[in-house]
């Protein structure tokens, strides 16, 4: 049997307003859409011609005047995992503790408040944070463990904002059932809670994921802008010397050297591998959902 429209039920019709509004609401969102399909699209027909198998798999020669952007790819993915290593549990724990534990409400008030303003930092502020603080006084110098902690600390408001929103919108019947069956606080958030704002927390994930990827102002400073070598050694060989990601070689690409046909062949890279970034966090939520 068909079930009646709402209308029917309520005895209310929408006004020719709603329908406005409606009709107003779906065209920003096509809009939108069609804008997102044109950027990607625009910067992929640019791009796709540089990429090469020798593009992806080799280094810059500048002997050779042949052009290469492994080492920067790897170096992309180092300090995005090892960031998302550190941030994910300390942003997630923060958020669960201010949302379930806390009790001083002028304590949590002022940490949100420090979180939403360093989540307005502009990312040059980080970038000189980051060289006096870890480079110059941690002594790690310019590499990509500086570049790791400099960018951990730039996504943690991001992870515990959306993080704590997400533990916002678990309904409080939840709550309120699991207590009242005798369950223990840390057993009701790690079974009910986190499970339940996992689509939330993997929002985080992804808008952390985008703003390590597109970071280039502050790596300048921490983790330097060579990418002249392959990798080599242990990976924390690797990161304890300096080089740049893609972001920042496309950055010089496209304005130290004006070369744009290699800056849209890295700018089609960053595309893809965000992408791939993305689906694997999807498909890793998912399993766990399954779970």
């Amino acid at each position: 049997m068909n079930n009646p429209p709402l209308s029917r039920i309520t005895g209310k019709r929408r006004r020719p307003s709603e329908f406005l509004l409606y009709g107003l609401i779906y065209l920003l969102a096509a809009c939108l859409a069609v804008l997102v399909l044109l950027l990607v699209g625009y910067i992929l027909v640019r791009g796709l011609p540089a990429i090469t198998v020798p593009f992806l798999t080799t280094a810059e020669n500048p002997i050779l005047e042949t052009v290469g952007i492994f080492p920067s790819i790897v170096n992309t993915l180092y300090i995005v995992f090892f960031a998302l290593i550190i941030c994910v549990p300390l942003g997630v724990g923060g958020a669960v503790y201010l949302s379930e534990y806390a009790k001083n409400k002028k304590l949590v008030g002022a940490i949100q408040f420090a979180s939403e303003t360093l989540a307005g930092i502009p990312s040059i502020l980080y970038g000189i944070f980051g060289y006096v603080f870890f480079c110059v006084l941690l002594n790690l110098h310019v590499s990509l463990i500086a570049g790791v902690l400099t960018l951990t600390i730039m996504v943690l408001p991001i992870m515990m904002r959306t993080t704590q929103e997400a533990l916002r919108a678990v309904p409080k019947a939840y709550r309120e059932g699991a207590l009242g069956l005798g369950a223990t606080k840390w057993y009701l958030i790690r079974t009910i809670l986190i499970p339940s704002s996992l689509k939330g927390i993997l929002t985080g994930v992804i808008l952390s994921v985008g703003r390590m990827v597109s970071e280039s102002a502050a790596l300048l400073l921490v983790a330097g802008g060579s990418a002249m070598y392959m990798p080599r050694g242990s990976v924390w060989e690797q990161l304890s010397h300096s080089g740049s990601t893609l972001s920042v070689e496309l950055y010089r690409y496209a304005m130290s050297r004006g070369d744009n046909g290699t800056a849209f062949g890295i700018a089609s890279v960053l595309i893809v591998i965000v992408a791939l970034l993305n689906l694997l966090t999807r498909f890793v939520a998912w399993r766990l959902n399954k779970k």
